[in-house]
């Protein structure tokens, strides 16, 4: 949990990273459709979006970023593509907010090609004993509640640390934005 990046840095690594990919990318918990500028015009692009509201409109938003796919419906832990379909997953702030990393992290390792990647950029429990870890803990039952299920309390690293990927690149990025959010976690994890 030592040297962390600043707030413009971590937009370049999503930058670059979503920039990079090529071939078929899934985005899991797509929501509103912020990422789809950064990707490749000649990427494949699916998302994965359980809930309704979110997936029409999401569907309408890809449209105008020129993707037509029909966004997927249904959760992270049970990701509706067969094996070793995807040459990317990514995932922006959704393993806050999951029943079951672990689970998710499963589905991404089967549904990624082999030699495929997880990018991911994800908000993250502050350091234990911190003032800002007692405040998330504070807020996190209000949190779940007002979005969608979000929990900022979650050591996510630890997931992805033991999730069998072959090579994990994880950075860490404090300050990104002012709220109980304030501690990041962003890179890749190969299949």
């Amino acid at each position: 949990m030592s040297a962390a990046g600043s707030r413009a840095e971590f937009a370049e690594l999503q930058e670059r990273l979503l920039g990079e990919l090529t071939g078929t990318v899934l985005e899991i918990g797509a929501g509103r459709g912020r990422s789809l500028p950064l990707y490749p015009r000649e990427v494949r692009w699916l998302g994965l979006e359980p809930d309704p509201q979110r997936r029409a409109q999401l569907t309408r938003i890809a449209a105008r970023h020129g993707r037509h796919e029909p966004v997927l419906a249904g959760v992270a832990e049970r990701i509706p593509l067969p094996d070793a379909s995807v040459d990317a997953v990514v995932g922006r702030t959704v393993l806050c907010s999951v029943a079951d990393q672990a689970a998710v992290l499963a589905e991404v390792r089967r549904v990624l090609r082999p030699g495929g990647v997880y990018v991911f950029f994800e908000h993250v429990a502050a350091p234990p004993g911190s003032w800002l870890r007692r405040l998330q803990q504070l807020f996190a039952p209000l949190s779940r509640r007002l979005y969608h299920g979000c929990d900022p309390t979650r050591e996510t690293w630890r997931s992805l640390e033991t999730a069998d990927f072959s090579h994990l690149d994880l950075r860490w990025y404090a300050a990104v934005r002012w709220d109980l959010d304030a501690r990041y976690i962003g890179g890749t994890a190969h299949r």
